[in-house]
Order: C-alpha cells, then sequence, then structure tokens
C-alpha cells in the first residue's frame, strides 16, 4: 500500500501537474468562495452515463432509426448463407482471406473445384458482413449525437470570453470557475466517448478499429486531465471543434445506404471543407495558443508538454485522414461519383479508411481489383478487330474474371 501511494504521490505532483507555487488545495473545490474548481472525482459519472448513452442509442435504433430505414427501403435481410463445411470453416477461421496456396490441398480435403471453394468463399465473407440497414442506424445515432453535441456546445459556449477569444483560456488559471452547463458538456461528451469505446468492439468491424481506438482513448485522457488541471476551457473548445465535421460525415454515410446519392455527395462536399476549415484550420489555432500565446501569459510547467503532446497526436491523426478525404474526392472526382462507405468504412469493404474516409458501394478491394482488370480487358478487347468472334470475346472475359 506504502508502494502505490509513493506511486500515486510521484505521478500526481504538484511539479509536473500544476504552475509553480500551487498546490493541489489551491484548485480543491471549496478553497476559494468567488471560484466553483473541478472535481476530480467528477470523472467517474461518464461511466455510469455511458450506460445510459448507449441505452438511449438502443431505444432509438430500434424504435425508430429502424423504422425509418425499412421505410426508405434500406435491405435488412443477410446474404445466403454458406454451407456448413467443416474444413473450410476451420481454414475461414485462421483467415478470412483466401491464400490461393490453400485451394489445391483444401480441394483434395473436402472434394470440391477450386471454383466451388472460392464461391464459398465469398458467401461466407459476406454472411459475416453486417446488413445495409444496421450501418444505417450506427452511423444515423451517431448523426443525432454529434449534431446534439455541437448545437449544445455552441449554446453553452456562446456567452463565454474563451469561445471568441482563444487566449483567455489562459487568463486567471489555474483559478477558473467551472458553470453547471460547462460541467454537463463535459460530462455527457466523455460518457459518449466511453460508451464509443465499449461499443466499438460489437460494432460494425472497420479497418480503422486501432486507428478509432486510440482517438478515442487519447480524447478521454486529455478530457480527463483537462479536467483535473482546471484546464477546461481550452478542452471546451477542442470539443466543439471537432464535433462539427462529424455530423456531415454521418450524414453522408447515411445518406449513401439511403441511395440519395446526389444528397450524399453534396454532404460530402460540405464535410471535405468543414473538415478541413476546423480540423487543419481552427484546431491548430487552438495548438497555436496553448504552444505560443499561454506562455506568454501563464508560467509554464511540465504538464504543459504532456497536453500539446496529446494535442499534437491527434492533429497528426487529422492530417492522415484529411490525406485519405482527398485521395476520394479525387477519385470520386474522377468517376463522376462517391462510391462506397466513408473514412470508417467495413474492413471487407475497402483498402484504405479512415472514423477512415472511404466511400466505395460494396467495393471490396477484390472487387475493385476486378473492376480495374475487367476496364482493362474491355480497352484491349475494343483495340481488337471488329471481326473478333464472339467466342473469343467470351473467352477473355471468363478470363478477367
Amino acid at each position: 500500500m506504502d508502494i502505490i501511494n509513493k506511486i500515486s504521490s510521484a505521478f500526481w505532483s504538484t511539479d509536473i501537474w500544476l504552475p509553480p507555487n500551487t498546490t493541489w488545495a489551491d484548485i480543491a473545490p471549496g478553497s476559494r468562495p468567488d471560484v466553483v474548481h473541478a472535481n476530480y472525482k467528477d470523472l467517474i459519472w461518464p461511466i455510469p452515463l455511458a450506460a445510459v448513452v448507449m441505452l438511449v442509442r438502443y431505444t432509438l435504433e430500434r424504435f425508430w432509426i429502424s423504422p425509418v430505414g425499412k421505410s426508405l427501403g434500406i435491405r435488412s435481410s443477410r446474404p445466403k448463407k454458406a454451407a456448413n463445411v467443416p474444413i473450410l470453416e476451420n481454414a475461414y477461421a485462421k483467415s478470412t482471406r483466401l491464400d490461393n496456396k490453400w485451394l489445391g490441398p483444401l480441394s483434395k480435403q473436402t472434394d470440391m473445384s477450386e471454383r466451388q471453394i472460392e464461391r464459398w468463399w465469398r458467401l461466407r465473407r459476406a454472411q459475416d458482413k453486417p446488413s445495409t440497414l444496421v450501418k444505417f442506424c450506427e452511423n444515423t445515432w451517431r448523426c443525432i449525437y454529434y449534431l446534439y453535441s455541437f448545437i449544445f456546445g455552441v449554446i453553452v459556449l456562446w456567452d463565454k470570453p474563451w469561445f471568441w477569444d482563444v487566449k483567455s483560456c489562459w487568463y486567471g488559471y489555474p483559478h477558473q470557475s467551472i458553470s453547471n452547463d460547462i460541467w454537463w458538456y463535459y460530462m455527457i461528451s466523455m460518457s459518449f466517448y466511453w460508451s464509443l469505446t465499449g461499443t466499438q468492439f460489437f460494432d460494425v468491424k472497420r479497418k480503422d478499429f486501432w486507428q478509432m481506438f486510440i482517438h478515442h482513448m487519447v480524447t478521454l485522457l486529455l478530457m480527463s486531465l483537462s479536467w483535473v488541471c482546471n484546464l477546461h476551457r481550452v478542452g471546451s473548445l477542442v470539443l466543439v471543434v471537432h464535433d462539427c465535421a462529424d455530423i456531415f460525415l454521418e450524414a453522408a454515410k447515411l445518406t449513401k445506404y439511403a441511395n440519395y446519392q446526389k444528397l450524399c455527395d453534396a454532404i460530402f462536399a460540405i464535410f471535405t471543407v468543414v473538415w478541413i476549415v476546423t480540423r487543419l484550420g481552427f484546431f491548430p489555432r487552438l495548438i497555436y495558443s496553448s504552444s505560443v500565446e499561454a506562455p506568454q501569459i501563464l508560467p509554464m510547467f511540465p504538464a504543459y508538454y504532456i497536453f500539446n503532446t496529446l494535442l499534437l497526436m491527434l492533429l497528426v491523426l487529422h492530417v492522415i485522414w484529411t490525406y485519405m478525404i482527398l485521395k476520394i474526392v479525387v477519385d470520386s472526382l474522377q468517376k463522376g461519383l462517391m462510391s462506397g462507405d466513408i473514412r470508417s468504412s467495413d474492413s471487407e469493404d475497402l483498402t484504405d479508411s479512415s472514423e477512415n474516409v472511404r466511400m466505395a458501394n460494396g467495393g471490396s478491394s477484390s472487387s475493385r481489383s476486378k473492376n480495374k482488370s475487367s476496364a482493362t480487358a474491355g480497352g484491349v478487347s475494343q483495340r481488337k478487330s471488329h471481326n473478333a468472334s464472339n467466342h473469343t470475346a467470351d473467352t477473355e472475359e471468363k478470363t478477367t474474371k
């Protein structure tokens, strides 16, 4: 027990987390009659609130979002199930991608042709994919939350001086009061990220699973530390900046699933602009303030470098995702439409993703490869003599596939 206390005391040293000549007692609740300091014990509240958030999500998805999706004609049924072949199931359990080296041995063990094995594998992979309705429900829920969170955040911050002047985040620190609306904004936001961290293991599997997991954990860590150190002003700005673009991201995805292609294209264009403005414009402005302006107002302390490092980690993720978004935009402009999922697509649908920016309607990596091969074969066929026989063309098409 003494060892734990020593480690805790060393970790929470005032020399690390607080400005010079400031102690934890100085920013404890009730330490000053004119200031309402943050209470670190309040960080327990987002965990039970996360259960409430998940209950609200389940209720909305089942009794409202799902019926709306069905009324829009979104497919809720799963693909045809693959036949139960234990030998193939064991191979599939080892890897969901079929290695061509396995075809020969598996064919001998199952008395199935290689083509039958490939067909079984495609069915088995499709069987694991969630229905379009499931993805529609998930994205609609996120869109609703981000819309609520952004509106609530703007309302809460509208009359706060640091919303209009970032340097106000540092004036009077660390003796800055937390109002009730800021308390709720922080607690609800943290409960949502806790719920995402838990449900991520059960939601639609995405290629950027670990990227998003790290994103959620870094966000929770950053919010928790900012709460303990009474840095809620800059923390609230980071929250509202992040929620804005996600509204349009989720809206574009759900309109894609509902087959409103033109609306999806328009929303995605808005999303791209809002993303760049907020994530690569406003957010770096906050980092500039914490890196350049704050040292001119406050004496520096080690936690300053910790917070800036976490903020820079988020910025690096934003840069990576922006690159992927722009790749999608360029690719889509060449094709003439947005095709598929955005950013956080299924792991089977994409080779690249960002929570990953990708829209490829049913376009798995293998499907896109086949499409490219088919297009190439088509170009070759057009250059051939018009007197080529239909049999030859059919043979080429089969070879391509």
